[in-house]
């Protein structure tokens, strides 16, 4: 037969889980935007080569263009993935077109300035990170942030 545990251990294990629960989920949810950033930033140099290699069209309106995919491809996968559509599309959708034409507008004019200096492979890592962090908390603290 088994003892009871400690009255001790108990706290501390519900101390325990007050801090990890919150540290997992959100470390859920960081992998998770970073798995989905992977695949949408796949999806846009993969985009951005084909225009350009294969059709021609000028880097910088390819870059444009293949952000803006990519940005459908995002906004789909963190809504349902990521974020499990804590808040509906109603109040997700608007706030991400925000973004989106934000993020559109500092990627385009980091490539642009970029691009005068490297091939516009490198041009396009340099802006992609230029946008990053802040998309990040622009997603978790604004677009899929539900009111209470």
């Amino acid at each position: 037969m088994s003892q009871p545990e400690p009255l001790a251990d108990v706290h501390s294990s519900e101390k325990d889980s007050f801090w990890l629960r919150p540290l997992l989920r959100l470390a859920r949810r960081v992998g998770s935007f970073m798995l989905v950033g992977g695949v949408a930033t796949g999806v846009q140099y993969l985009l951005l080569v084909v225009l350009i290699e294969w059709m021609g069209v000028f880097a910088v309106v390819a870059s444009a263009t293949a952000y803006g995919v990519a940005a459908v491809v995002s906004y789909l996968l963190n809504f349902y993935m990521t974020f499990q559509g804590r808040a509906g599309h109603r109040q997700a959708l608007p706030r991400f077109m925000v973004v989106v034409a934000v993020g559109l507008g500092v990627n385009t004019l980091s490539f642009t300035l970029l691009l005068i200096f490297f091939p516009y492979l490198v041009a396009q890592l340099g802006a992609t990170l230029v946008t990053l962090v802040s998309n990040y908390l622009l997603h978790q603290r604004w677009i899929y942030h539900s009111r209470v």
